[in-house]
Parts: structure tokens; sequence; C-alpha cells
């Protein structure tokens, strides 16, 4: 027995699936940010490549080092890395660097570091530590009133500091991933739907204020957000303004056809037409060099990276690894529709990376250490022969 739990603790800590498909997506991460790269050409065409290399080198060890952890130890960790969390965006307050009229990351000279992309990792973990407790059985309304109230104090403090940087996008990811925590928790379902309800009533007020109080409808919705709806909207008609960036992304997306142009060959790309293209635009590379055949595969290496994470939480006999995997799982499927979405005029265009896909060095490594966590749920699931474990009731 005990020569098994040596042989058990010296496993190496990673899920050779999850690995595999992350592998898959850091080529076409660098194959996309290289011919994106084409634009630079003048100086150092590999720069972006060889950084976006060391950050997925430094985001392997991390989700090697997460996944070494006993993540029930977190749950122990769960406000001191929250109140870290709230510390790093008071500090972009006073530290940050403003790009492109956001102030919402701290220079390193070597990265920018984004304490939001940070932010929402802790808070998943809080919230289902904070979900875990309640155990398996539904709550009653009046029994569910003060866990939510709790939830949404933890979840208001950071989305009034991200508000403020302003970064719409990644408010909107927090709010979706707590909101999908709420949903499968044992929290009752009349107190699910009075959430629901709120927040519909919130985007109705907005509307309201928007044909009836401009001047306080302006106050709480940025100028320049507003302005990306309205390019959303009409791209054609804003195609000089607004609408530039959507519709240069979608007359490359549109000429990749069924197998793409070829790779460094995307008119779109290559000229320099569409804004960002190596960060948030980056679906629209693989859409006009590689075409219908080199998105669909793309989604498809996303689809089985999630399904991978649902099977993990399905098998999972911890309700705590639970709810870190429904988190997760909730932060990558919004990210994903939304940046694609956006690309192709789905979505309103927001600051939100193709998680994996896109350049950059916090988003990367947050998103690492997500799956190194939930590769330690994995890890630490026991299989008992005559039932579950008592942690799940």
């Amino acid at each position: 027995m005990e020569t098994q739990n040596n042989l058990q603790s010296r496993r190496i800590p990673i899920d050779y699936t999850i690995a595999f498909l992350v592998f898959i997506l850091a080529i076409f991460s660098l194959v996309a940010i290289y011919s994106a790269s084409g634009q630079y050409a003048s100086g150092d065409s590999t720069y972006f490549v060889k950084r976006q290399l060391v950050f997925y080198g430094l985001g392997f060890i991390a989700m090697m080092v997460v996944a070494s952890i006993d993540f029930e130890i977190l749950e122990k960790l769960t406000i001191p890395l929250y109140i870290c969390g709230i510390l790093l965006l008071m500090a972009v307050e006073v530290f940050g660097v403003e790009k492109l009229g956001a102030k919402r990351a701290i220079s390193l000279k070597v990265i920018d570091v984004q304490p939001s992309e940070f932010m929402k990792f802790f808070l998943i973990i809080l919230i289902s530590s904070l979900l875990a407790k309640l155990g398996k059985s539904r709550l009653s309304f009046k029994e569910s009133i003060v866990v939510t109230i709790k939830i949404l104090f933890f979840t208001a403090i950071p989305l009034v500091l991200i508000l403020r940087q302003p970064d719409l996008g990644t408010t909107l990811m927090i709010i979706f991933a707590v909101a999908m925590l709420i949903y499968t928790s044992s929290i009752s379902l009349k107190m699910s739907y009075l959430l629901t309800a709120l927040g519909i009533s919130g985007l109705g007020a907005l509307v309201f204020l928007y044909f009836n109080n401009f001047e306080l409808f302006s106050k709480l919705i940025h100028s320049h957000q507003l302005s990306r709806i309205y390019g959303w909207l009409n791209p054609a008609e804003h195609s000089q303004g607004f609408g530039y960036q959507l519709q240069q992304a979608l007359l490359g997306i549109g000429s990749g056809q069924l197998t793409g142009s070829g790779f460094n060959q995307g008119y779109q790309v290559q000229s320099g037409r569409i804004p960002e293209v190596h960060t948030d635009f980056i679906f629209a590379v693989i859409g006009e060099e590689f075409g219908f055949i080199g998105t669909s595969l793309l989604i498809i290496v996303f689809f089985l990276l999630i399904y991978r994470i649902i099977t993990i939480a399905i098998n999972a006999n911890s309700l705590f690894g639970v709810y870190i995997c429904i988190g997760v799982i909730a932060l990558y499927t919004f990210q994903i529709f939304q940046n694609i979405g956006m690309t192709i005029g789905l979505m309103p265009i927001t600051g939100i990376a193709l998680p994996f896909i896109s350049y950059g060095g916090s988003s990367l490594l947050t998103n690492m250490m997500a799956l190194g966590l939930v590769t330690s749920v994995h890890l630490r699931t026991k299989t008992y022969m005559f039932g579950e474990d008592e942690s799940m009731e």
C-alpha cells in the first residue's frame, strides 16, 4: 500500500489528453501569430512568436505547478487569494499603463500584467468554495438568501474596479461564470429566477435610459463602448470609423472560403488592414488563410478541450472540484463564443482574447493555471467500489 502511495505521489502532474489538446492549440496560435506579424516585416517579424513561445513555456510550468498542488488546499486560501486579486486591481489605478484609452495592465518592462485576468481565476475558486459547503441538497429560497448575498458581495467589488478601467468584456465574462456556478449549484431555483429577472430588468433600464435620459446613460456606458455597438449593428455604414475593424475582418474571413488563401497569403492580414489582428482578431487570420476547414478544426479542438473538462467534472467526487470545473468551462465558453462571435459579426466587439490562441501573457498564463487546477481535480479523483465519497453528499 505504501509503495502504491509513493508511486502515486511521484506521478507526473499532467493530464495527457489536456496536454495534447493544448499542444495543438499552441501550434494554431504560433502559426497564426507569425502570419499576423507579416505586417511588421520591416522590423522583427518573429518578435510576437518568440514571446508567445516563452509565454507558453511559462504557462506549461505554471499548469504543472498548480496541478501538483492538492486543489482542496486552495479552499483554505480562497480569501487571501481574493484579497490579493483586489489589491492588484487597486494597483492598476495607481501604477497602470494606459493603452487604447483603457488602463488595465501594470507594466513590468518585460511583460504587462493584467490583474483582471487573475481576479477572475481567484473569484471562481472563492465562489466554488462557498457553493461546495452547501452540499448537494436543494436549498429553500430563504436558505439561499445569505449565500447569494455573499456571492454578490464578493463579485461586486472586483466588478466595480474592472469597470473603472474600463473593461466591459471581462466584466461580462465574470458575470457569466458566476451565473453558471449559481445555476448549477444547490441554491434555490426561485433565487436563480429572481437573479435572472433582475439582470434582464437592468438591461431594460439601460435601454430606457438610452432613449429617455441619454446624459445619465452616457455616464454608465462609455462613448467608445457605445461606438462599438453602433459599428456592430451596422458595420457597412460605419466602415470608415466604428465598424472598420469588423468590416475588414469579415472581408478577410469571407475571402478564405473553404481552404483559405494559404499561410502568409491573406491579403487583409498581410496588408495590415485588420487592427489588433494578432490579439483580439486572431480568428480572422485563421479564417482568411486556412478557410472554413482551418476554423472548423480549431473549434473542434476547443470542443474536445471543454468536453474533457466536463468528463473530469462528472467523475469528480469533490463538490469543490466539480464547481471549479464548471467555473473554468464557463470562462472558456464565454471567451470562445464572444471572440469568434465578434469577429464574424454575431456579437459586439470587446477586448476579449481567444483563449490559447491570441497573443498575450496574462491571459495565456491564467488559462493554463485554470487547466492546472482542473488537472489537479482529475488526478485526485478517487474511485469507490461501494458508492460516492461522503464529501459529495
